[in-house]
């Protein structure tokens, strides 16, 4: 007997929401109706699929191969009803995005409007972490990364890039006085990142003539925290332009050693696994994006 794809979408709705109660209330069902579905695929199936505990659910290995086979089929319903929505000049279909928190809140959400309006159909999904993440694992369409590359497992689009600039408060120079020279900075508290060193190197030269390696006095993983601490009063911090603009057109963040301050950016692209076709909405929203974001940036 043939499984149906209401049986396999509540299958892999229930492993993605973790629970059979969240995956009714993802689909809009009763939590026994769903329950049921998944009785009778495995019924069907003949095999067990999901190990229930009172605490959790737990894949078999069958159920493992049957999640990638499910997977694909929900994949392919979705681009014929994309296609099927092109010929109405209506591209539709779910499109997840992720981003850092900073880049989502600073660059992405004030585009979203004019991104629904042109695009009513597309249904968008915005996932924010300041960590990088694992695209099919987090069943991610598209992720906008700050900064090299190092996957190359990833097709990249270039989108733009951001200026560094070296910031502090007004309130902390008048307590704590600006600094004439990079190597006053020594004697500063110094805002910088506990994960990705390589975001610790500012734009200024130190006594080599290379890129000064900061180490921070207080550190955080996110560039937010660091806006947050630094527009606090509690320190000198680097962080690109999309992140401060409006705290420097208000005078809440200024710049520090401007004349000493060389010409860095950090390159921003939309990544994507090179081996998945590219649907239009992905397409859309990268086009979009590419002709809005240099304002922003």
């Amino acid at each position: 007997m043939n499984t149906t794809f209401e049986e396999q979408q509540a299958f892999v709705t229930v492993v993605d929401a973790g629970s059979i109660t969240a995956a009714a209330e993802q689909l809009g069902q009763t939590t026994s109706g769903v329950s049921r579905a998944l009785g009778r695929l495995e019924k069907k199936l003949a095999t067990t699929l999901l190990r229930r505990t009172t605490r959790r659910l737990e894949l078999t290995q069958e159920g493992h191969e049957f999640l990638t086979h499910a997977r694909a089929i929900r994949a392919a319903v979705d681009e014929a009803e994309e296609a099927m929505a092109l010929h109405r000049q209506q591209p539709a279909g779910r499109l997840r995005v992720n981003a850092a928190p900073s880049f989502m809140q600073e660059v992405i959400v004030p585009l979203i409007g004019a991104f629904r309006a042109h695009y009513p159909q597309i249904s968008l999904e915005l996932d924010t972490h300041d960590r990088v993440i694992d695209l099919l694992e987090q069943r991610t369409d598209v992720a906008i990364r700050i900064g090299a590359l190092a996957d190359s497992t990833l097709h990249a689009r270039p989108l733009g890039r951001s200026r560094l600039q070296v910031l502090a408060s007004p309130a902390y120079l008048a307590s704590h006085g600006a600094p004439q020279n990079v190597a006053e900075l020594a004697s500063h508290s110094l805002l910088g990142f506990n994960q990705l060193d390589q975001l610790n190197r500012w734009p200024l030269l130190d006594e080599h003539a290379e890129d000064l390696q900061v180490q921070p006095t207080l550190s955080a993983s996110s560039g937010s925290t660091l806006r947050s601490l630094a527009l606090a009063g509690e320190g000198i911090v680097c962080l690109a332009d999309f992140m401060t603009r409006s705290d420097r057109e208000k005078g809440l963040l200024v710049p520090v050693l401007p004349e000493l301050t060389q010409d860095r950016f950090q390159v921003i692209n939309a990544v994507y696994y090179r081996n998945t076709p590219l649907a239009l909405r992905i397409t859309l929203l990268l086009d979009f994006l590419a002709g809005r974001l240099g304002a922003l940036l």
